[in-house]
């Protein structure tokens, strides 16, 4: 039986991956704080354990105790625009809370760790595609937390053997996704706004680009890696392989949701943010060394999350409760709407 760690295993893409490991055979125990992730996420046959990545008595515990052949590291606080306002907090979650894995890693003597990173590694604010070799130069906290823990995993290939598979998947989307955090995930922030108001929001014009990517499609690559001595020690783009516009993304969504005529729905732009004008990347390397993977087409992925969605039902969206910085903070982020 292989033993194997999935951190972040009740968030969205982390139960998607805990499904799958356990359909290849895998004794998985998910470790997470639940603080994105949803306990009715957590798929039959796993064991889970509430605890945080930031605190590594209760890591070391969970490595003491498991003996883990695999570590599937996927626990972090992903939102991008928010990091800029959260820097303490991004910083610690999301590269302290990883050194945490790694050492125990290293120490445990586990024979691979899987990391996701983000394809907010590379940054640049004009338009870009991106391969595994482009110039990384992040343009907030996120993507730097997201970078300086791949370089850390590195090092500790370099220094201790550690043995890794890095994948950078960009714009991820499916079910299982939390449409109540206001501030990541744009497909599920309008799914969740057409069913509490049908208004949807939008930062600028709308005309930024994304390779929206369907969950089910990079999921397989990244469970089964550890069979693929290619992948060892390498880095992989993964997600979608065509682009649509913010804005082509709410007309369809809203076409999509409203083919009886029953629903009302707007959108609102508000004043643009510093973000990526459009992120895409190739995904040439993943494939010779994976094969041809799915790429389910825009439509199909986004009627099966809606299906989904709508027997979840809208969610409410709380604020972040720890902003630490408020200059330039989104004025729909200050008033909580």
């Amino acid at each position: 039986m292989i033993n194997s760690l999935v951190t972040g295993g009740a968030g969205f893409i982390g139960s998607h991956l805990t499904r799958k490991l356990l359909s290849l055979g895998h004794n998985v125990i998910i470790l997470d704080n639940l603080s994105g992730g949803l306990f009715e996420n957590i798929p039959k046959g796993a064991v889970f354990v509430r605890g945080d990545i930031q605190d590594r008595y209760c890591v070391r515990g969970l490595f003491e105790a498991n003996k883990f052949d695999y570590v599937y590291h996927l626990a972090a606080y992903a939102a991008e625009g928010l990091s800029h306002y959260i820097r303490r907090f991004n910083y610690h979650n999301n590269v302290i809370g990883s050194i945490n894995i790694i050492n125990d890693c290293i120490r445990y003597k586990v024979k691979r760790l899987i990391y996701t990173s983000s394809i907010a590694v590379y940054g640049h604010l004009s338009s870009f595609s991106f391969t595994e070799d482009s110039m990384v130069r992040p343009i907030d906290p996120y993507g730097i937390a997201k970078l300086a823990v791949e370089q850390d995993i590195h090092a500790a290939h370099e220094m201790f053997g550690l043995e890794y598979t890095i994948f950078r998947p960009h714009n991820v989307y499916g079910e299982y996704q939390n449409i109540g955090d206001r501030y990541r995930n744009v497909v599920g922030i309008f799914m969740n706004q057409i069913m509490k108001t049908g208004v949807l929001t939008i930062f600028g014009d709308g005309s930024q680009t994304r390779a929206f990517s369907y969950v089910g499609d990079i999921i397989d690559p990244i469970a089964n890696c550890i069979s693929y001595e290619r992948a060892k020690n390498d880095i992989f783009n993964i997600g979608g392989n065509y682009s649509y516009s913010v804005l082509d993304l709410a007309h369809t969504l809203i076409k999509m949701t409203d083919k009886k005529g029953i629903r009302s729905s707007g959108i609102v732009f508000l004043p643009v943010r510093k973000e990526v004008l459009d992120a895409r990347a190739y995904h040439d390397k993943v494939r010779v060394v994976f094969g041809n993977l799915p790429s389910t087409p825009l439509e199909e992925g986004l009627a099966k999350m809606w299906k989904w969605a709508e027997k979840e039902g809208p969610k409410e969206t709380p604020k972040f409760k720890d902003i630490e910085l408020t200059e330039g903070l989104p004025e729909i982020w200050v008033k909580g709407e």
